[in-house]
């Protein structure tokens, strides 16, 4: 796949051109599948998703002009023949991967069988908001903080802090956030020291933009990369 992992959506003209040139084409003239489902273990997680489609453009990603939008819920797709969801997740351009419970998220991406599909989808571009970047790397930052949402008795507890590993690097957003003190680079650097691959620490204005394998960094802000 080709990956725009962003901290805040599509929060600038940089990051706007980049989504761009990886469509190949204006977003007016491109399909898109928003997927909500990590939002969902968080208080008002209902709310959250349908402002997320439906409300002010805080976060810009669904609301951007696309030619058609659908809603893709992976808690739902095991129930589904996938010969009826699986063609519109090929024929979209673009999937837009909103952010929240990383852990949720990965654990839902695995049980609906999107996870084994994303690799075959070369042409089509996996956008992500926060959780939804965190999802596609090795490991996942915000293991123990997801931790306190699982349902008891659940087994999405399991390999908390591993994520789907689709790029070689694993990233941290929303750096030096003033209501996020976790994201404070001194410890963003902690947290890093333990992981054995490159951490990319990002704010809200920046983005890592992926194709075949080759990473550039896409800021109109302030983002470092810390090597193991």
């Amino acid at each position: 796949m080709k990956f725009l992992l962003t901290s805040s959506g599509i929060c600038n003209p940089s990051i706007s051109d980049a989504l761009v040139d990886l469509l190949g084409k204006p977003i007016a003239e491109s399909t898109a599948l928003f997927i909500p489902t990590a939002v969902y273990p968080f208080p008002g997680g209902a709310e959250r998703a349908w402002k997320a489609v439906h409300g002010p453009a805080s976060i810009p990603l669904s609301q951007l002009g696309w030619k058609s939008l659908g809603i893709l819920e992976l808690t739902a797709l095991p129930t589904i023949r996938e010969e009826n969801w699986v063609p519109a997740v090929r024929e979209a351009d673009a999937l837009l991967v909103w952010g929240g419970d990383v852990l949720y998220l990965t654990y839902w991406l695995r049980q609906s069988g999107l996870a084994d599909l994303l690799p075959s989808l070369t042409d089509t571009v996996y956008v992500g908001v926060s959780a939804g970047s965190i999802a596609v790397t090795p490991y996942n930052c915000d293991a123990e903080f997801d931790l306190g949402f699982v349902p008891d008795g659940s087994d999405m507890a399991q390999d908390a802090d591993r994520a789907l590993g689709l790029v070689d690097f694993t990233l941290y957003p929303h750096l030096n956030h003033p209501d996020m003190e976790d994201t404070a680079l001194s410890d963003i650097q902690k947290w890093a020291s333990g992981i054995p691959v490159p951490t990319y620490a990002i704010d809200d204005n920046t983005a890592i933009k992926v194709v075949d394998g080759t990473v550039d960094v896409v800021s109109e802000g302030d983002w470092r990369l810390i090597n193991p």
